[in-house]
Formats: C-alpha cells, structure tokens, sequence
C-alpha cells in the first residue's frame, strides 16, 4: 500500500478524490515580496532552513551549534547539519514532511542523511536554477488555487498590488493581523507601534476613539486590496469585563508611557479585541483566533536572534470561560462574524470543539470552525485527534480542511498528509461498517468539500 493508505479503498478514496483537488491555503506566513519579485532561490538551504523553527528546535535537539542553525556557516554546512539531523528525526513529522517535499518538489525519493546529502543538496540546487521553481512556479507546481499572507494594519500592501497587477493567476490575498494593535503591555514598543499606525492611516493617535478610527481606516484599504480574512494571535484569551470610559483612562495611561498592570492590560485587550471583531462581522469577514502560546520563553536567544526563533511552547491556560463570554457578547449584539478557532494546548480540543456548536446559528452552514490541528498538533496524532473530536462534537462534513501555516514554498505536502490521514480514517470506517456502503457518494463529495469546496464557499471565493 501507499503512504498512509493502508487499504485499497483509502487508495480509491485517495486518488479518485482527495488528490486532485485544488489547494487553498487560507493561512500561510509566505512572503509577499517573494511572491510579488517571483523570487528565485540560492539554493536549498535558504528554501528550507530559512525561517523554519520546526528544523531550527530539532536541530538544537541534536546538538547543532546555532552557527549551523541560524548562524554564518555557509548554505552547504547548515544544509550537511539538517541532513544529520534527519535520521534522528524518526516518529517525528519532520521525518515525513522532509521526503514528501523532496518527493513532491523535486522528485527526490532518496532518504536525507549524511551519506546522501551532497547528492540531494547538488540535485536540488541544479532544479532551483529552472524558471518553473521559482516562488511563483512552486505554487504552480501544487496546485495553489487561493493563498491568504499575514500581514500588519500599517503594511502598505504594495507587493500584493504589484501581483494583482501582474496578472499573476493565483490568488494572493492579504490577511489583517492586528496582534500589535493590542499589545499594550509593553507601553515602549506600544507606541512606537501607535506612531507607525498614525503615520499609515494619516490619524493623530491621541485617544481610544482615535485608535479606533486609525484601525478602521487601515481595515478599509485591506478591504480595498481584496481582503475577507482577519487573523488574531493570543496568547491567554483575553476577558476581563471593561467599560468604554475605562477603556479610554486605560489607553490615556498606556499612551502616555505608563505601564498596566496584568489586569489592566486584560481589560484593555478585551475591549479592543471585540472592536476589532465587530469590524469583521460588519464587513463580511472570516475572523481566526489562534490561542494559546507562551512566546519567546528562551530569554537568552529571544535577546539575540528576536522572536519566531524556535522557542515558543504550548501555554496552559484554560480559555472556556474567556472565549464563551467574547462569543456571547457579539453574539448578542449580532455581530459574531464567521469565525475559526484554533487552539495550541490539544488538553482544550474538546472545549473548542464544543464550543463552536453554541454559537451555529442557521445562518451559514460551518459559521462557527474549529481550526485544523495547529502547530504543535499539525502532525497526524494531532490532526487525527482533531478529525475524531470534530466528528463526535459537530459536523465534519462541513470543515474547511487543512492549511499550511508556514513560510515556506515547498509545505504545500501538509495538504497532501491531512488528505492522506482523511481518506484513511473514512476508509476505516466504511470497512468496519461504522459507515455504510449505501453512504459511498456522500463520503466522496465530503471528501472533496473538506478537501477544496467547503474553503471555496465558507471564504466567499468562489
């Protein structure tokens, strides 16, 4: 049998319907320059260590020193450390995604090790220089049908422009991350970041109302340059009850250099997080919540290489309570857009999965998701306990399917495994008469909807 289909019917299953469906990658961390210069890669090293703090932790793990990881050793040493490190890597997904992507990409079936990696590296770094693997011609490659890009409220969105105008045929969409909008508990960085704002959207920044109206300004131009997803990262789920005059004393205090205490912040964060979501829900939006990290936890490398390092963890903070009164209150107003929830800690499967279900309102098939497996759960534990809890919870039938989550251009396989996992699982059940034969079409058809339709539809794209 194949990779992860272990009987005829995933096979069938497989091949006849999850593989051919078009990819939407509804929430990436691609760079939009690269995309919008069709940048072409020096080598393999800089398209697949660049950035990738996955490779970065495992590497670690093995005893790399940093100068092979994020350091000044040449392409070919940093690339002859990760191939070292490959063989260690068993039961890990790095172990799978590494050869689905040398596979995929490059057509590469020989396994990564230290024998073998002056081979692969001369044999990848030859393809790199054709045309067809630039950044734009991997997309191509996979099947890349729509790719939303995470991207700041003060981002000019100049590179997305210069897609469109390039006639560029996959759909490169921007994402409105507004997380620094909200991180008030620095009051330093806060507004530094506020006097950015105020420059981008041509608003002086002097109060709440003020912030309010320079956000919206900036969400009306995203909206302009094609726009439908907003994207919120937390780390505690905000909800500490706060009034509008409290909000305006607390960001009086914060603007004028004064720093919150931890309760203050929360109150602050709770009302600008429910103004951002009801800017979402009045233009049509999908609004995510990804919950739950604990960031930047290695204080010495945070100091010396920045953030999104490889040393952030799963936070255990228990969030029911927080996001149950956030989705009540907007609920109640009327203004709970479409909404997708992504939880870090796998111990809140079941409360997130559950917690979608309160808030389905008839109105949209799906209206309330509970993401896939993200981060540390998107590997096939995780993405199996996310499927299983999502059946037993809600509907399956009606999930949007997988994502990247990345920065690279050669992840497009995380599709391909979920899709894999997807068929094997449905397969199983239907032998083990879980699912009855007389169901085969609606397990097809629900195949490709979770595949590629129900994304198309639920985003609006189609």
């Amino acid at each position: 049998m194949e990779f992860l289909l272990n009987t005829p019917l995933a096979c069938k299953l497989y091949h006849e319907h999850a593989e051919k469906m078009p990819i939407i990658d509804y929430h990436c961390h691609l760079s939009p320059q690269m995309i919008a210069e069709d940048h072409r890669f020096r080598s393999i090293t800089e398209l697949w260590l660049g950035g990738d703090h996955y490779k970065w932790r495992a590497m670690r793990a093995n005893g790399i020193d940093e100068r092979y990881i994020t350091g000044d050793a040449s392409d070919w040493e940093k690339f002859q450390k990760w191939a070292e490190t490959v063989p260690f890597t068993l039961r890990n997904p790095l172990y799978h995604w590494t050869h689905m992507e040398l596979r995929t990409a490059f057509g590469i079936d020989t396994i990564l090790n230290a024998g073998t990696a002056r081979e692969i590296y001369d044999r990848c770094n030859n393809l790199l220089q054709r045309p067809e693997y630039s950044a734009r011609g991997l997309m191509r490659r996979y099947g890349v049908k729509v790719v939303c890009t995470t991207d700041d409220p003060i981002d000019s969105l100049e590179h997305h422009q210069k897609i469109r105008e390039d006639g560029f045929e996959i759909k490169v969409l921007p994402a409105w991350r507004p997380d620094k909008a909200m991180a008030v508990a620095d009051a330093k960085a806060y507004n530094a970041y506020l006097d950015l704002l105020a420059s981008a959207s041509d608003i002086s920044i002097d109060s709440y109302d003020s912030l309010m109206a320079a956000l919206q300004v900036r969400h009306d131009f995203f909206a302009s340059q094609g726009a439908t997803v907003a994207d919120h990262g937390v780390s505690e789920f905000p909800w500490e009850p706060c009034s509008k005059a409290d909000a305006d004393t607390l960001f009086a205090k914060v603007r004028s250099g004064c720093e919150l205490d931890s309760t203050e912040v929360k109150k602050l964060q709770t009302f600008i997080l429910l103004d951002l979501a009801r800017m979402n829900a009045r233009k049509g939006w999908v609004q995510q919540f990804h919950f739950g990290p604990l960031r930047n936890t290695n204080s010495r490398l945070y100091v010396q290489l920045g953030p999104d390092i490889g040393c952030d963890t799963i936070g255990d903070w228990r969030s029911a309570e927080a996001l149950a009164h956030f989705l009540d209150t907007l609920d109640n107003e009327g203004l709970l857009a479409k909404t997708i929830l992504y939880n870090i800690n796998p111990a809140e499967n079941d409360v997130t999965a559950a917690m979608i279900a309160n808030y389905q309102d008839g109105s949209v098939p799906g209206k309330m998701q509970w993401g896939a497996g993200w981060w540390f759960n998107d590997q096939l534990d995780g993405m199996k306990k996310q499927i299983d809890t999502l059946s037993l919870q809600g509907l399956l039938s009606r999930f949007v399917g997988m994502l990247t989550d990345s920065r690279s251009f050669v992840s497009y396989p995380r599709h391909d495994y979920f899709r894999r996992l997807l068929c094997r699982i449905l397969a199983h059940d239907i032998e083990e008469g879980l699912i009855p034969m007389e169901e085969m079409p609606r397990v097809e058809q629900m195949i490709e909807d979770i595949c590629y339709y129900n994304a198309l539809k639920y985003f609006n794209w189609e």
